[in-house]
């Protein structure tokens, strides 16, 4: 089965011009998925390297929900003062779940919990039971938070400002979801169920994100991606460019879950670029 984070592959070998032979590449992890930072034309230094490997631990410092961290504290004690960091993800946050009617939440953490381990569902505090006064946050009773929908964008997006203006070149970002520094980078599109589905042009400042709820299945053999009164998926696969890797990974989140006009009209009000869906039945379709 084709990863979660795989769904988008950087085709590296049609990509490079010969004048980019010397192109090189590092590898790594980022909050659980796969990472990788393609440059054509160069190498980056050991001490930028040993930078953007602290920035991801720094990220995972925040975000993560599988060691402790900024997140992980706050829902274990339904409270405390969020880092800037963690601040800017709010704010984006809540910007989407304006844009999608409340279908990007947060709050389905709880949810997402009891069904990973074939529990009967609970009762759900949404998103907006979250109180935030500056950067002190509190929780209602019994909500936990995830914000895996969006930390991976952000990831690429702070490795990305990086990377910018060390005279790299032409650069592609991946952590998750992908960002391309100068230059024009090509991307294959596949689905979990139909397989590859076609070839896309990640364009120099653009930032892509893909979901495709069927590639982690739970407990309960439901998809990963749920909304927060249990909303089954809506599409297999869901790509969306924008111009952060962060807004584009969170858009693309909900928009498995919405259908088609909901779609066209969040993605006017968050100045998106495309939005490419995939049905059950493999088709693809650009908004």
């Amino acid at each position: 089965m084709i990863g979660r984070r795989r769904v988008l592959t950087i085709l590296a070998g049609s990509a490079l011009a010969p004048r980019w032979a010397r192109a090189a590449e590092w590898q790594g992890h980022a909050l659980g998925a796969e990472a990788r930072i393609l440059i054509r034309g160069g190498d980056a230094p050991g001490a930028l390297l040993a930078q953007v490997r602290a920035e991801i631990e720094a990220i995972e410092d925040v975000f993560s929900l599988y060691q402790e961290s900024e997140l992980t504290r706050l829902n274990r004690n339904g409270q405390g003062m969020a880092s800037a960091v963690m601040t800017d993800a709010l704010d984006l946050a809540w910007r989407v779940h304006r844009a999608t009617g409340g279908l990007f939440d947060p709050g389905v953490q709880v949810l997402w919990r009891q069904r990973a381990q074939g529990a009967a569902p609970v009762a759900l505090r949404p998103f907006g039971g979250l109180r935030q006064q500056g950067r002190q946050l509190r929780l209602a009773s019994g909500q936990a938070l995830t914000l895996n929908g969006i930390a991976q964008g952000i990831a690429t997006d702070r490795v990305a400002a990086l990377l910018a203006g060390r005279g790299l070149g032409e650069v592609l970002v991946d952590m998750g979801e992908a960002r391309a520094l100068d230059g024009e980078f090509r991307l294959e599109l596949a689905d979990p169920q139909a397989g590859a589905l076609g070839r896309l042009t990640l364009r120099a400042g653009r930032a892509v994100a893909t979901s495709s709820p069927a590639a982690m299945i739970l407990a309960d053999g439901g998809a990963h991606i749920m909304g927060p009164q249990g909303q089954p998926p809506r599409w297999s696969t869901v790509s969306v460019e924008a111009d952060s890797a962060a807004l584009a990974d969170a858009a693309s989140t909900a928009f498995v879950l919405m259908d088609r006009p909901q779609i066209a009209r969040a993605a006017r009000v968050l100045d998106l670029r495309a939005v490419r869906l995939v049905d059950f039945g493999g088709d693809l379709t650009t908004l």
